[in-house]
């Protein structure tokens, strides 16, 4: 079973995979219409089969069905995990048109969505906001100090935007604890822009969004192509370039099938495995669920450990591909 691991320069210990859960948006709001609202039963069988298999910890947001996603998620926590709250709950603020005083003033709008459970990390969603990257830290900061927000997170912030966010927090001995990017064996950017090098310079978490590429790499869609005009207009949409080249891709998904055999998992347990002991415990990621085997999938993934060789070689695969 892989270890939990400190969540940034914080007390609080994750496990390597959290839950991610934009798909309990129930289908509200622009950013919730991306996928199909899910049945409440199926909610809560995945989140219990989450929970039974070793994830401690849920990633959602107040722009997931403008808080509904978060209101799903606190009602089945408290069903199965009021007595302890042995949970750890994170949300994210949304910047877009917004200045940082919007952070202090709504705050209780996301605790009252989440039933008042403890927010253990509280994320700038995207670096998009009126205010300066100061300016919403300080607000943040505010927040840990009146104890309404744990720890203190970024998403989407480049490496130098990332090191402000540090920078200013440390003013006030509090650690930014997270940076939330998109990362995957098909999306590496990070590793080349800078990002990665300052997380492990600053002890800064990367959380994976998207580690499964809206479910590339699964292989699912190299095996039975017609499953793209099952998933959702915009997700093709937005995936379009990389759904269209299912032959490029087909060697790394080849190679994670492979080193799957040899561990009876899924290419998709492979993967995500790869991605949170690669860079030793740097890296956490956050695969979504809309069904209950995705959910066993997931948890599957905390069973095993890759070897330095076949790391090595999920590695070359996926470079090959992306041609770096």
């Amino acid at each position: 079973m892989i270890p939990n691991r400190k969540l940034g320069k914080s007390s609080l210990e994750i496990s390597a995979l959290g839950l991610g859960c934009w798909q309990f948006s129930k289908g509200s709001g622009i950013v919730g219409k991306y996928w199909s609202a899910l049945d409440d039963q199926v909610i809560t069988d995945i989140i219990r089969t989450s929970l039974e298999g070793g994830i401690n910890w849920f990633d959602t947001a107040e722009a997931y069905g403008k808080g509904e996603s978060e209101k799903v998620l606190a009602r089945v926590l408290n069903e199965l995990d009021k007595e302890d709250e042995k949970a750890l709950v994170a949300t994210k603020w949304w910047p877009l048109f917004r200045g940082a005083t919007s952070i202090t003033s709504t705050i209780d709008q996301r605790l009252a969505c989440l039933q008042n459970r403890t927010i253990h990390l509280y994320q700038i969603h995207q670096p998009f906001s009126f205010s300066s990257i100061s300016k919403q830290m300080k607000a943040m900061a505010e927040l840990v100090q009146q104890g309404k927000v744990v720890t203190v997170g970024v998403s989407n912030f480049n490496a130098k935007q990332m090191r402000e966010a540090h920078q200013v927090l440390a003013e006030y001995d509090i650690p930014l604890v997270s940076n939330q990017m998109k990362y995957s064996l098909l999306d590496r950017k990070i590793e080349q822009n800078g990002v990665m090098e300052a997380a492990k310079e600053l002890g800064i978490t990367i959380i994976a969004y998207s580690p499964l590429e809206q479910g590339l790499l699964t292989g699912k869609f190299h095996k039975n192509p017609e499953l793209l005009q099952a998933s959702s207009r915009i997700r093709r949409l937005t995936n379009r370039k990389k759904l269209n080249n299912l032959s490029q891709t087909q060697p790394l998904i080849d190679t994670l099938e492979e080193i799957a055999d040899q561990y009876q998992v899924s290419a998709s347990q492979v993967a995500l495995n790869w991605l949170i002991t690669n860079h030793g415990d740097t890296v956490v990621a956050i695969p979504g669920a809309t069904k209950v085997q995705h959910a066993k999938d997931n948890v599957g993934t905390l069973t095993f450990t890759l070897s330095e060789d076949e790391r090595g070689q999920i590695d070359q695969a996926s470079k090959q591909v992306l041609g770096i």
